[in-house]
């Protein structure tokens, strides 16, 4: 009967199995997200299973946009399967809230731009209503949803300053 071997796999093997680069592997190593792997006698690092898994495991959850500490905590979790799951859940609902807080921003920035783009009717970039709102850096309040609206969420009033100087 043959011995089955482990799967060993040099940090170019594992990044080309997981999709993460060979810096973004010793960082997770020297963080301790990922456990210190064998070496060779000539110091070459030897991965195995429990890196492979381990690794796609951290890789999903930055897909997913959960910050390093939270991973750290879904790890600690994963790695003691006897404990009640309810952190991994507030983890999880923490992440949905921050996804739910992007979105809403997107929205508001979407409909900034929107809001101009609509007020542009092309021309000479020195009338560009565009540019003119992009330089205007007394702004900064573009995520607020109400922002530019005449009050009834229109953007009738939108006008380049050139404009209602007479010109």
């Amino acid at each position: 009967m043959a011995t089955r071997r482990a799967a060993a796999y040099s940090i170019g093997d594992l990044a080309r199995a997981t999709g993460v680069k060979p810096t973004t592997i010793r960082f997770y190593e020297a963080e301790s997200l990922l456990p210190a792997p064998a070496r060779t006698e000539g110091g070459h690092r030897i991965y195995g299973q429990r890196h492979l898994d381990r690794l796609g495991f951290i890789r999903h959850a930055r897909e997913l946009g959960f910050a390093m500490p939270d991973i750290r905590s879904l790890l600690d979790l994963a790695d003691h399967p006897e404990r009640d799951c309810t952190a991994a859940h507030g983890v999880a609902k923490a992440q949905i809230a921050a996804i739910d807080a992007k979105l809403r921003r997107l929205q508001a920035l979407r409909a900034e731009i929107s809001r101009v783009a609509a007020a542009c009717g092309g021309g000479r970039a020195e009338e560009c209503l565009i540019l003119e709102v992009l330089a205007d850096h007394r702004h900064g309040h573009c995520t607020d949803p109400g922002h530019g609206a005449d009050g009834d969420g229109s953007s009738a009033g939108v006008q380049p300053a050139h404009a209602s100087a007479g010109g």
